[in-house]
């Protein structure tokens, strides 16, 4: 690659950013004030985890497409992004960052029309909304914008569906690498230690959050905690692992039983997730919806006698995604409309914490729409993990 180092065409960012500005006219914006680092690396390639303390973009219905950046993002400005104006907003008490943002808009003709602002994002605290919001009142008509780029970004190009294949690659390798060390006496940070090693050895990225697997009654924990312990003797161990390549993220889950007493109702648990997933995976067609997929995950547990295992989600998208989450929306929930198109891809976890027994179980695995049935593309065990 030559500067700026992008992981797509110059027409493919063209193309992407045209149907931005359609969009925009559609919603009867002059333009669009960007705080969400996933929509500013699909529009332009830019990657930066600056966002966390400020970062913005202008697009706008005429061409205009502007970085506002802290100087201590310039060089991945310049290194990784196909945006060529860049404005400089400094660290100052007495410069705020609302002024910089309306003298950007100024120098665009911006005064009196209509302009969007991204609030469903990480990249903008409450506090820096009413901020702008008290600049530019009485400037320009300020309008809360749907968060219509994410709906775009839904369905996903060749090149990206290259990316998440190269990823679901590494990550079967990834997860047989960690299920091969995971073992009664294992260290849970050498279990770490080999999951990073690996990735990182195979060119993928760091996930966007601490993958969260655990053993005896941290396998329960669905969020990364602190403190590490040895594996013990009749243990679980949940294995939650994400990657990503060139920033698209996937995902595989799988419980590593150690021995060796293997009760009846763990296998039972597995038989039942096993069951929820081929189930799920049967029903991603297009034209079925997320809600459809949860039904489905519903029924299977309501029929096999495990309602109380049942969670409000079973599943999300995956993106080229950054910290705190790798999780998408849509989500998949009871009654969520949207409707799967090809190309869209999808993580379903079927996760079975008995809370009574303190056991755990759960398989997971990333796909692809298709005009068929769904491309599989991280591959979790199918028969229970006993070592």
């Amino acid at each position: 690659m030559t500067k700026p180092y992008t992981h797509f065409s110059q027409t493919e960012f063209e193309e992407r950013q045209e149907r931005v500005r359609n969009r925009l006219r559609q919603l009867k914006l002059d333009g669009i004030l960007l705080f969400k680092i996933e929509d500013m690396f699909w529009l332009c390639g830019y990657e930066s985890d600056g966002f966390c303390i400020f970062g913005c973009m202008f697009i706008g219905v005429n061409g205009e497409l502007t970085h506002l950046a802290r100087p201590a993002d310039l060089g991945n400005i310049s290194y990784s992004s196909v945006c060529n104006d860049v404005r400089v907003s400094e660290d100052s008490e007495h410069s705020p960052r609302s002024e910089h943002i309306k003298d950007m808009l100024v120098s665009h003709g911006m005064s009196g029309k209509r302009i969007g602002i991204q609030v469903d994002t990480m990249g903008l605290t409450p506090r820096m909304f009413l901020e702008i919001q008290s600049k530019l009142d009485n400037w320009c008509n300020l309008i809360i914008a749907p968060d219509f780029i994410r709906e775009l970004r839904l369905v996903k190009s060749s090149t990206e569906l290259d990316y998440f294949r190269k990823a679901g690659g590494i990550m079967d390798h990834v997860m047989e690498k960690v299920i091969e060390v995971t073992n009664a006496g294992t260290y849970e940070g050498d279990i770490y230690g080999t999951f990073y090693d690996t990735l990182f050895r195979l060119d993928a990225d760091l996930p966007a959050h601490i993958p969260p697997f655990g053993s005896g009654d941290s396998a329960l924990n669905l969020r990364y905690t602190s403190g590490r312990k040895h594996v013990e003797k009749n243990d679980q161990v949940t294995l939650e692992l994400g990657l990503a390549y060139r920033r698209y993220h996937v995902a595989c889950m799988g419980v590593v039983l150690t021995g060796p007493d293997i009760g009846p109702r763990h296998l039972k648990m597995h038989s039942v997730s096993v069951a929820a997933l081929e189930a799920v995976q049967a029903k991603m067609v297009v034209g079925s919806t997320v809600g459809d997929l949860y039904n489905v995950y519903k029924k299977t547990l309501i029929d096999e006698g495990e309602e109380d295992s049942l969670l409000t989600v079973c599943g999300y998208t995956m993106g080229a995604a950054w910290p705190p989450t790798w999780m998408e929306q849509p989500l998949i929930f009871e009654g969520n409309q949207t409707i799967l198109q090809e190309n869209m891809t999808f993580f379903t976890h079927m996760i079975m914490n008995d809370r009574t027994t303190g056991l755990s179980m759960a398989v997971g695995e990333q796909a692809i729409i298709t005009d068929g049935a769904p491309e599989i593309i991280t591959h979790a065990p199918r028969e229970p993990i006993i070592k």
